[in-house]
């Protein structure tokens, strides 16, 4: 996606906008207080970026995911739990996750994601990934409802109010165009800097990880990454 093609699809956002006016056992939330901004060899972390993990962790995994992707979906839900648990808990990696915008929808998801408080942002972007068929117009075969842009829309807004926002906020926050250079320039900068074209991608201290050939990541693979970064920095 090109740096014109991001800033249309966010433009579209906005004319979505004008055209219409639970608990889950993946706490992700909870290991979030708050971004300590930190650069190193080859990357950059700011305080808008969400984050997990221990600050000082020699380190640095960032993911470039994209809600409506349905490879970060499965990446977050048989993965990530164990990524997390073998090395972001004990404090030998920290997380970076960025959402890279393959649709507007994305753009649209993020800004409902960072309109609720911080500490529930992971929260809210597990259950797009997890209730992609409830709002992805990918599944627009199966569920009728999402075969229009105003039934994404409504099924977005539907799945802020799971996660306790109101509709009218929700409408809100889908229409304030304030976030759209801020996830505009999050995706150009994956781009320039990582050569980032398809998600989910992840950077290693800096440098852009090559994906498993012809298959998604798996645990073994990134894990066997990980390990490889840390040994070195022994």
């Amino acid at each position: 996606m090109s740096r014109k093609q991001i800033l249309i699809a966010l433009g579209a956002i906005v004319l979505i906008a004008i055209a219409v006016t639970a608990s889950l056992w993946w706490p992700r939330s909870s290991a979030e207080a708050g971004t300590t901004p930190r650069s190193g060899k080859g990357f950059q972390i700011i305080a808008s970026d969400h984050t997990m993990g221990n600050p000082k962790a020699q380190t640095v995994l960032i993911e470039y995911a994209a809600p409506i992707c349905p490879h970060c979906a499965r990446f977050e839900e048989n993965v990530f739990p164990k990524i997390k648990k073998n090395y972001i808990d004990t404090g030998k990696v920290y997380y970076v996750f960025r959402v890279f915008p393959l649709s507007p929808y994305d753009g649209a998801a993020e800004k409902l994601a960072r309109c609720l408080p911080k500490d529930r942002y992971f929260s809210f972007i597990d259950m797009l990934f997890r209730g992609q068929p409830k709002w992805d117009p990918e599944y627009a075969e199966q569920n009728a409802a999402l075969q229009t842009p105003d039934g994404v829309r409504a099924a977005l807004v539907q799945m802020a109010g799971n996660a306790g926002m109101s509709q009218s906020r929700a409408d809100h926050c889908i229409s304030d165009t304030s976030l759209d250079d801020q996830i505009n320039n999050v995706a150009v900068d994956g781009q320039n800097r990582y050569n980032v074209s398809s998600t989910p991608t992840f950077v290693l201290d800096g440098k852009a990880m090559d994906p498993p050939y012809m298959r998604e990541w798996g645990y073994d693979d990134m894990a066997q990454l990980l390990d490889q970064a840390l040994a070195a920095k022994k």
